[in-house]
């Protein structure tokens, strides 16, 4: 049957159009840091900081994909838990519809967890192997008093199962009875049954084998465009981005460096650090090649970021100022935007002799 969770559960509805200027935002971030201190000595005394997050501020539309994109280290994965406040924020907003989770009381921000969702990288850790896929997917439901009744809440898990491409029959199996692909589509089948309007999907598919990951990547456009949902895809996979999102932010040491639409982040990048990952995805047209940029280095450590523009020791277009100042946000478009000081009008012109920017 069709699911329908409560009276304003999830309608279908088409996916949303990017034009759309005027739509209200639903998640508004802003200025988000989470930092993590650094203990040293037997007093463990606070000697420093790891600025996981610092400084981060984006926005997410009613239906619509943020991909937030970067290396292992850079804080993506920490954005995503402190927004739903499984890491607790050090500073900054976060506003669902209005609302600042990140002040609300546990009473209260409880109250609002069926609106926001999370779907774990790791499908064989995020299941627990001693519950049936029926009680995995009610858990939520019971606890946010999602349903009245239980025979109400056994005719949801037996919709959910279907939306999601599994047999009813499997609601009696256990978690370890499954594939990583299906264990996938259990943990998203739980993340839909309290009607959430925003999924945060932090890397869902990187657990996965490539023919198992185009699958997931199916389901979670073909619910998107069913529910109108919004996700939050939180990826290291810069090739997958096109497939799924609206629009993308490269995130770099805790900051994002680059913000638009996936057509401006993709096949405009101006980031040097944007440049580089692109420039990692293989071409598949014929006659297609793309100049490989090889960074020098590793990620900095994000207990002690390098002065001024984090990304200067591994960047080939670096300037004197990268090394003091950090870049304040250039607006190249009404959806792009950037970090660079590059793209700052006092540096433009000299950028464009030296061929440095496109």
């Amino acid at each position: 049957g069709t699911l329908d969770l409560r009276e304003d559960a999830l309608a279908p509805t088409d996916r949303v159009d990017l034009g759309k200027a005027d739509e209200k935002s639903l998640l508004e971030v802003d200025d988000l840091k989470v930092y993590f201190p650094v203990h040293k000595g037997l007093l463990k005394r606070v000697v420093g900081h790891v600025k996981a997050v610092d400084g981060v501020s984006l926005t997410i539309k009613a239906g619509r994909t943020l991909a937030l994109v970067g290396e292992s280290g850079c804080g993506k994965t920490t954005v995503g838990k402190s927004i739903l406040r499984l890491i607790e924020p050090t500073a900054g907003s976060v506003r669902f519809e209005g609302t600042d989770l990140a002040s609300l009381s546990r009473g209260k921000l409880r109250q609002r967890r069926s609106d926001l969702q999370i779907v774990f990288q790791d499908p064989y850790a995020s299941l627990n192997p001693r519950m049936r896929v029926t009680e995995i997917i009610e858990e939520g439901m019971v606890a946010l008093k999602v349903g009245e009744h239980a025979e109400g809440r056994a005719q949801r898990i037996d919709s959910l199962l279907r939306e999601v491409g599994l047999s009813v029959e499997s609601k009696y199996r256990y978690p370890h009875e499954f594939s990583g692909g299906q264990r996938q589509r259990i943990a998203i089948a739980r993340a839909l049954a309290v009607a959430p309007r925003l999924v945060i999907c932090d890397e869902p598919t990187s657990a996965l084998d490539v023919s198992v990951q185009a699958q997931i990547l199916n389901l979670l456009r073909m619910l998107q465009s069913k529910f109108g949902l919004a996700y939050l895809f939180i990826t290291h996979n810069i090739s997958v981005v096109e497939f799924l999102a609206h629009e993308v932010a490269v995130m770099y040491l805790g900051r994002i460096v680059e913000r638009g639409t996936v057509d401006e982040v993709l096949n405009h990048p101006k980031h040097p650090y944007t440049r580089a990952l692109l420039s990692a995805v293989p071409v598949i047209e014929e006659g297609g090649k793309r100049e490989f940029i090889r960074l020098q280095g590793d990620l900095p450590s994000p207990v002690n970021p390098p002065s001024g523009c984090h990304f200067n020791p591994r960047c080939a277009d670096v300037m004197p100022q990268c090394r003091d100042i950090y870049p304040s946000r250039t607006q190249l478009s009404e959806t792009h935007a950037t970090h660079c000081h590059l793209y700052n009008e006092s540096n433009l012109d000299e950028a464009e002799r030296s061929g440095r920017v496109a």
